[in-house]
């Protein structure tokens, strides 16, 4: 394996970049899915965005989910196609194109040409294509770009045809008028998804009008309410609720009589001194006529201007008397439906145009746009019957391209009978898995319940056309469900579906040529159709993949946004109801919106969020993925981006992780250096058989990460993923590799080196594994280096399979480490509590707990580990709480709450009130019952307070407890306790020394002390006293200053004083050659001979000669100087290859 930077100097991006190089190269996505290829399938839907903006946070956020969830499920043995897909069609294509050349209305187009203007839409839907698939690339995510697919293309056009052809011979389709927010600005209609995009907070008109009830005894009018005087020339009927009570009121000035909602009656002027004369429920009007305020539609007075009734008139505004349009509004169209003003299906005469202007029939306002039109009208109003005008500012809806306001208007549209297959959508729903699940059962299912006819078509140029012919009669319609079909039916070669391409298409009758021939109806299909056809338009299905369809058939995964609950979900949901009975997909994560640091929405205007690249660019694409797939944002909750959140990720999960890994190769470098055989990882059913219960435990705990990754995936919980990971490897780091540092030092002995290293691979390379799919390019990058000492590794992380559980999981050992670490953290805080740093060596620590099993783990395998880290000379243990803690119980309020309801205030008194005997029988049995409820463990806790000893005081023992454990700690001093501290604190100041002079743990270097004079005679005592904690902690012996060689080259050296209350100087050296009193025996008494092999041997490179005396078992043979004969010597006898081994030999 290769030498590693430091953790501070490692540049995530950089690596990244390298990795992203190394991917190229070896063609890695194409390899993993040649691979996996005969494998089961994976179904992956992914939702195609449009190319004609630029990715942000949201795709990034979509875009990682679904690649964490597909990379997982290839290792878990699926093949897993993911096909990148462009929206190219709709109204961001046209409006970007009709703002470009300043086009304002639909004959312009006409007057350019369809195919002028459609060349014109195409050339400009692959705009970002190249910057989307950089940003995607970076960002990790594996997706073919080359094979995508698109709306456009001639093979997915064909199969919206066969969708559509196949909703018609289900009798699903019909033609009829729908009243939509319509675009003045776009000159279309919108969807109800598209118009709840974009409200905003205006003024409008709001007026009251009088309609004279036609033959009523007292000259009666009913008064309406609106806030779009424009519709009053369409007025066909007045709606009330037959429920709400009305009245008649004679004004006191004017004498005018009014009919309005007696909840309504203080909004009416003159209201106070107005006089009520009739009281009656809202039913007692319906079929009354009142008189027109225009006669535009005087030919409807037959069945037109009368009063009826429907519930959806509110008396939380207006009068309660509401006046109806049927062609600009929705509940007026239903209402006038349902009373017969209308008919559902006939062609309605709506008096404005697509240009949101008034046609001629609205003599006085033709060609006037509605809304400028408004004042007008409300002058030609006050002139007959206006009872009141005014000003309301509400919010109201705004076209999200244009800005400009929506109308809503009755547009002859070709409908999807939805509400025909409602309880089956709700049926199909039941059968999909939803992370977060309350949007499916609440907002999705709602929206089902709720559900209305879908209109799928749009009077627009650049879509997918309705394959929809009809005669001239309208007799006869003919929809095609296949290219084949329109061929054969025209007789016409057709390579193209747009418009420019098939609208001069005709059909011949099938009833002769004296009914002429069936054209093309213009509309084009809502973008939302073709994107709900997308798992059988991409694959150009039936035409092709009928196999591969029909097996797997319903998808297995998608993931978009939340606001997807009322587009693409919706729209994929209804069609293959519909098509085939069943949900389009089986699981779906749906995430939440990101906004900006400051709650508002992203805005590039505002520059109010880091731009992704620039965030990649400084933590990288993996901290980037893990902070948005650990945060609210994938439970579908907002999300506040901050780069600081990002760069927490590097430090809290990367850099921890990486220096266990740095420690791994560094420790496994260092046999080489020491001239031992090279690392290689012992086969792992050996490594789960080690007596070492960290060993045990941390395979454990590995096995745990397996299993839990594998079952919160299974799930398509990510956000419980990263929570887990960072708690693990701070484990690895801070239990695992801190209290091994010892054994994978080779501070133990060669083979428990060996065996602690194999399990810290072993662990890294498993951990690597579990999490690649999270951290694509980090997980690669340990990989290729690990690999490295592994025979027949995949080449690539990403190539191999997911790990499965190595052994047993020992869950006792789990529990045990944990509750160890409790009880260093307990012991811990009492230090800190009395300023008792953990260099300060204390007598005795005292466990106690009543479980016999735990405290034997404490004080029996795990003691070594509580008594070096806490520096303890003793650990005690405790089974008898009494002696040294007081018990009392307290009622679990968060467990007992919402059981127990009005009883919990009566139960946690009773609780608060048990016996000390009570609590120990309630210990021993793990039950009781107080006033009829029976409670458990987990119901009551069980605190035990500290009961300090007779005579002490706290700053001699104290105790802290987690009302689990009690931990009691001896703060006493005395003299061995002092020598030991010191020591610690001269090994202390070594340990940073050689951090601050950036030696590395395989640097060959020994280390020198020199006391002051003044303490040298009790600092030489102390030291000598502890060489044997000295030694271990170091590695190597702390040397006197008298040893080190004149010739020795000085690494670095510092002065302390008053350290303990003693002062001494360190010196830390690069090894040097020391020779032996033997030497000059091995060279008969020659001093010249000797002084030429003590020369030699200084300028030689100290690695080679030290590989040189292995080779040869201890021994080198001398046989390159000039004018003297060969000598063989020995290390250890005629010379050393450091102070170090010289000081011992005679030690």
């Amino acid at each position: 394996m290769e030498d590693i930077q430091e953790g501070k100097d490692f540049s995530f991006p950089k690596e990244e970049e390298r990795i992203l190089s190394f991917w190229s190269e070896i063609d890695a996505f194409k390899t993993q899915l040649k691979l996996t290829e005969g494998k089961p399938e994976y179904i992956f839907y992914d939702g195609p965005p449009f190319a004609t903006g630029l990715p942000h946070y949201g795709h990034i956020l979509a875009g990682t989910i679904k690649d964490v969830v597909t990379r997982h499920q290839t290792m878990r043995g699926h093949h897993v196609t993911r096909r990148f897909g462009w929206d190219c069609h709709g109204l961001p294509v046209e409006y970007e194109i009709d703002t470009t050349y300043n086009i304002k209305s639909r004959q312009e187009v006409l007057d350019m040409g369809i195919d002028k203007y459609n060349d014109l839409c195409q050339s400009i839907v692959t705009k970002y294509v190249k910057e989307w698939e950089q940003v995607v690339t970076r960002t990790g995510r594996w997706i073919d770009f080359k094979n995508d697919y698109k709306t456009m293309d001639l093979g997915f056009m064909e199969s919206v045809w066969w969708v559509f052809g196949r909703l018609f011979e289900k009798g699903l389709v019909y033609r009829g008028f729908k009243v939509m927010p319509y675009s003045t600005g776009c000159k279309t209609p919108l969807s109800n998804f598209e118009a709840g995009q974009n409200y905003k907070d205006v003024p409008d008109p709001a007026v009251m009008v009088s309609f004279p009830v036609v033959d009523d005894s007292d000259g009666a009018a009913l008064v309406a309410w609106t806030t779009t005087p424009w519709t009053l020339p369409s007025n066909l009927a007045l709606c009330v609720n037959p429920n709400l009570t009305y009245v008649k009121v004679r004004e006191s000035v004017s004498k005018a009589v009014y009919i309005v909602a007696e909840s309504r009656l203080s909004q009416l002027p003159g209201s106070k001194s107005s006089k009520v004369i009739e009281k009656f429920p809202g039913s007692k009007l319906k079929g009354l006529r009142y008189v027109p305020l225009f006669e535009y539609f005087s030919e409807c007075s037959d069945v037109a201007f009368r009063v009826v009734a429907d519930n959806y008139v509110t008396e939380d505004s207006g009068t309660g008397v509401v006046h109806c349009a049927p062609a600009f509004g929705e509940d007026d169209y239903r209402v006038c439906v349902e009373n017969g003003i209308i008919k559902k299906g006939d062609d309605l005469v709506v008096a404005v145009d697509g240009e949101g202007c008034f046609k001629e029939k609205v003599t006085d306002f033709a060609g006037r746009y509605v809304k400028d039109a408004d004042k007008d009208i409300v002058s030609t109003v006050k002139a007959r019957r206006l009872v009141s005008t005014g000003t309301i500012t509400h919010s109201y809806p705004f076209c999200w391209r244009s800005e400009t306001p929506l109308i809503y208007m009755a547009v002859p549209s070709w409908f999807i009978a939805v509400e025909t297959i409602k309880d089956q959508l709700l049926e199909c729903n039941k059968q999909t898995y939803w992370v977060p699940d309350y949007v499916k059962e609440r907002r999705f299912h709602n929206w089902l319940e709720n559900a209305r006819d879908w209109v799928v078509s749009r009077s627009r140029f650049w879509g997918t056309p309705l394959p929809i012919w009809v005669s001239e009669d309208g007799v006869e319609t003919v929809v095609m469900d296949s290219v084949e079909k329109l061929e054969k039916l025209s007789g016409t070669k057709v390579t193209d579906l747009h418009r420019h391409n098939i609208d001069h298409i005709t059909i011949p009758s099938s009833r002769g040529s004296q009914y002429g021939v069936l054209r093309r109806v213009d509309d084009v299909f809502d973008c939302w159709f073709e994107s709900g056809s997308m798992p059988y338009a991409y694959i150009h299905y039936p035409f092709e993949n009928v196999e591969l369809f029909e097996k797997n058939f319903p998808g297995h995964f998608i993931a978009e946004g939340l606001d997807q609950t009322r587009g693409w979900f919706y729209t994929l949901m209804v069609l293959s109801t519909a098509l085939f009975g069943k949900p389009a997909f089986r699981n779906l994560i749906c995430n939440g919106l990101v906004l900006a640091e400051d709650g508002k929405k992203m805005s590039k205007r505002l520059k109010n969020y880091p731009s992704p690249m620039e965030v990649i660019g400084d933590y990288g694409a993996d901290a980037l993925r893990l902070y948005l797939i650990n945060s609210p944002v994938v439970r579908a909750e907002p999300l506040r981006f901050k780069k600081e959140g990002v760069y927490s990720v590097v430090k809290d999960v990367f850099l921890p992780w990486y220096n266990a890994y740095r420690f791994l190769i560094q420790n496994a470098k260092r046999l080489e250096v020491e001239g031992l055989a090279p690392f290689s990882p012992l086969d792992v059913a050996a490594l789960l058989k080690s007596s070492n219960v960290l060993d045990q435990w941390i395979n454990s705990a590995t096995g745990s990460l397996v299993s839990f990754v594998r079952q919160e995936m299974d799930a398509y919980r990510l956000y419980t993923v990263v929570p887990y990971l960072l708690k693990f490897i701070d484990n690895l780091t801070n239990i695992y590799v801190r209290f091994n540092r010892k054994r994978l030092k080779g501070r133990t002995g060669e083979e428990d080196c060996r065996v602690s290293l194999s399990t810290l691979y072993h662990v890294l390379l498993t951990t690597c594994k579990a999490m690649a799919p999270f951290t694509p390019f980090f997980t690669e990058v340990l990989y290729q280096n690990l690999r490295k000492v592994s025979d027949g590794s995949e080449e690539s992380i990403h190539y191999c399979s997911f790990p499965s559980t190595t052994g047993q999981r020992d869950e006792r050992i789990e529990q045990s480490v944990t509750r160890m670490m409790t009880v260093i953290d307990l012991a811990r805080n009492i230090r800190e509590r009395h300023n008792k740093p953990l260099k300060s060596p204390l007598k005795e620590m005292i466990v106690v707990h009543p479980d016999n099993a735990f405290l034997e783990d404490i004080t029996g395998k795990l003691k070594e580990y509580v008594m070096e880290e806490m520096n303890v000379k003793s650990v005690v243990p405790c089974n008898n709480q009494l002696k040294y803690a007081s018990l009392r119980a307290e009622p679990n309020f968060s467990v007992l709450g919402k059981r127990l309801g009005r009883d919990m205030g009566v139960v946690a008194k009773k609780v608060k009130e048990m016996s000390l005997d009570d609590i120990l029988a309630f210990e021993k049995s793990g039950e009781v019952v107080i006033s009829g409820h029976s409670l458990k463990l987990s119901d009551i806790k069980v605190v035990r307070q500290f009961k300090r000893p007779d005579n002490v005081s706290d700053n001699e023992i104290d105790a802290a407890g987690d009302g689990d454990v009690l931990v009691i700690l001896d703060l006493r001093a005395d003299e061995s306790l002092f020598e030991a501290g010191l020591a610690r604190e001269v090994v202390n100041r070594i340990q940073k020394l050689r951090k601050k002079s950036g030696l590395e743990p395989t640097d060959l270097v020994e280390v020198f002390i020199k006391p002051h004079d003044a303490d040298k005679e009790s600092l030489e005592k102390i030291l000598n006293s502890q060489v044997q904690y000295i030694t271990d902690a170091l590695g190597s012996p702390l040397l006197p200053y008298t040893l080190a060689s004149p010739k020795a080259v000085i690494v670095c050296q510092e002065e302390y004083t008053d350290v303990c209350g003693k002062s001494f100087a360190i010196s830390i050296a690069k090894h040097t050659v020391v020779f032996g009193d033997a030497l000059i025996a091995a060279c008969s008494g020659n001093g010249e001979h000797a002084e030429a092999i003590r020369v030699y041997l200084l300028s030689r490179d100290l690695q080679n000669l030290k590989y040189e005396v292995q080779s040869g078992n201890g021994k080198i043979k001398v046989d390159c100087l000039d004018s003297y004969p060969p000598v063989e010597l020995q290390v250890g006898k005629h010379f050393f290859l450091n102070v170090g081994e010289s000081y011992l030999s005679t030690a």
